[in-house]
């Protein structure tokens, strides 16, 4: 896929993604536009084949696998795990805020944000809303209200002289959105909700919203930025960037391999629940498919997961932030992460096997090591790897800004990697 192309496709992928939720229901609708059947976990499975399936459990986490040629199975299979969630402004269960005149709606920061940039943006509210309808039936209805709603305004600097020479964020107290004039009565969140939901889905009747799951995003739509158009500034791109690029590796695989791919939620704050890396998710899926204790124990052990999540390129502006011989730039090629203490899951085989994939397709392949004087982050490879056995690799696309509202990637990388994942879930041995 050209780089443009890529990119694009990306793009197009973000915008329809603003949550978890999002990001699953966009994942399984190309899934089923290509022949994808979706499973249910709740039912008895009745695999053919050859076949290809998904599976979400609790609509923002994804599970897709080809079984490939008779006996596939056997030989291992080739997984590619990402994460759908991202830093963000979580709604509280009681947001409304009356003050000064001004609406305003209570938030939680959800993960490791980087404050700052949420300030004097166009936000919009999505997620999930639990509902019951006028028959007493409940419903999980996904929200997307797209356009601007809110905006979180910075103190002018006439009220803050020493601003610029740094700034702590109380998230308490500085981050609660303002949405409205309050001098309208009654202004009540499940209200707008209620009302925005029976818009869009008349044939429920009226609704009653129950509880929900919503987050303010930034409007700006991803853009090209650069003089030749190098990179891709975005939202989410922590990891939507990996989640897609996995996505459309499964989606032009060959059908002969089997091949899994891996998204989960709640990466950025642990992973320890019912649909994250750390719960039973994977593991509950391949007893499924492997249903045999000893047969999935040799089908794990001749099986490789890269786990794909961004990586941090070289800043020119901190570049004292990297070690030295360890700076990966961008539209340089696809990072592999080593970590001695485990916070990344690769080892000299796996990074090995990676090595040779890339050359393979004439990518160039980067590393990262972080400094040894600085602590070190880490991904769902640890994670399912410990859980599983598995090998794993530690792999990203190299980015600026991670955990801000607005990423930047190299264009090249996003091309880079789809061609990389290619290659992997084509693998014959791995």
């Amino acid at each position: 896929m050209p780089h443009s192309a890529a990119s694009q496709s990306l793009a197009d992928f973000i915008q329809a993604s603003p949550t978890p939720f999002h990001a699953a229901a966009s994942l399984a609708a190309r899934l089923q536009a290509a022949g994808y059947r979706q499973l249910d976990e709740r039912d008895e499975w009745s695999l053919e084949p050859g076949g290809r399936y998904y599976v979400l459990r609790n609509q923002s986490s994804l599970i897709a696998f080809s079984l490939g040629q008779p006996g596939a199975l056997d030989n291992g299979l080739r997984m590619i795990g990402a994460h759908t969630d991202s830093p963000c402004l979580r709604v509280k269960p009681q947001p409304e805020l009356n003050r000064h005149g001004l609406w305003q709606l209570g938030v939680e920061v959800y993960g490791g944000a980087l404050l700052a940039p949420w300030f004097d943006r166009d936000l919009s509210l999505a997620g999930r809303v639990t509902c019951r309808d006028d028959q007493g039936q409940l419903h999980n209805l996904l929200l997307d209200f797209k356009r601007p709603l809110a905006i979180i305004p910075s103190l002018a600097i006439h009220l803050n002289r020493d601003v610029n020479s740094g700034f702590a964020v109380n998230p308490q107290t500085d981050l609660p959105p303002v949405l409205a004039h309050s001098i309208e009565p009654n202004r009540d969140l499940r209200a707008l909700l209620a009302s925005e939901l029976h818009s869009r889905h008349p044939d429920h009747g009226p609704l009653q919203v129950l509880d929900y799951e919503l987050s303010f995003y930034d409007t700006q739509a991803p853009a090209l930025v650069g003089l030749d158009g190098d990179f891709l500034a975005a939202a989410r791109l922590d990891n939507l960037l990996s989640c897609h690029a996995g996505l459309q590796a499964l989606l032009d695989s060959d059908g002969q391999q089997a091949c899994l791919l891996v998204c989960t939620d709640h990466e950025e704050v642990g992973s320890a629940s019912c649909c994250g890396a750390d719960g039973p998710f994977l593991e509950d899926v391949l007893r499924r498919l492997l249903p045999d204790d000893s047969q999935r124990i040799r089908s794990i052990q001749r099986s490789v997961l890269v786990s794909a999540d961004n990586a941090h390129a070289i800043h020119p502006n901190y570049a004292d932030r990297h070690d030295g011989n360890h700076g990966p730039q961008l539209n340089a090629g696809p990072v592999i992460k080593i970590n001695s203490n485990q916070r990344y899951a690769t080892t000299s085989e796996t990074a090995a096997l990676f090595r040779h994939l890339c050359q393979q397709v004439d990518v160039q392949v980067q590393s990262f090591v972080v400094r040894s004087d600085m602590g070190c982050g880490s991904t769902i490879g640890p994670i399912t790897s410990s859980r599983l056995g598995v090998r794993t690799v530690d792999i990203g696309a190299p980015t600026f800004a991670m955990h801000s509202i607005r990423e930047l990637a190299g264009v090249r990388d996003v091309e880079y990697l789809h061609r990389v994942l290619g290659a992997f879930l084509n693998c014959e041995r791995v």
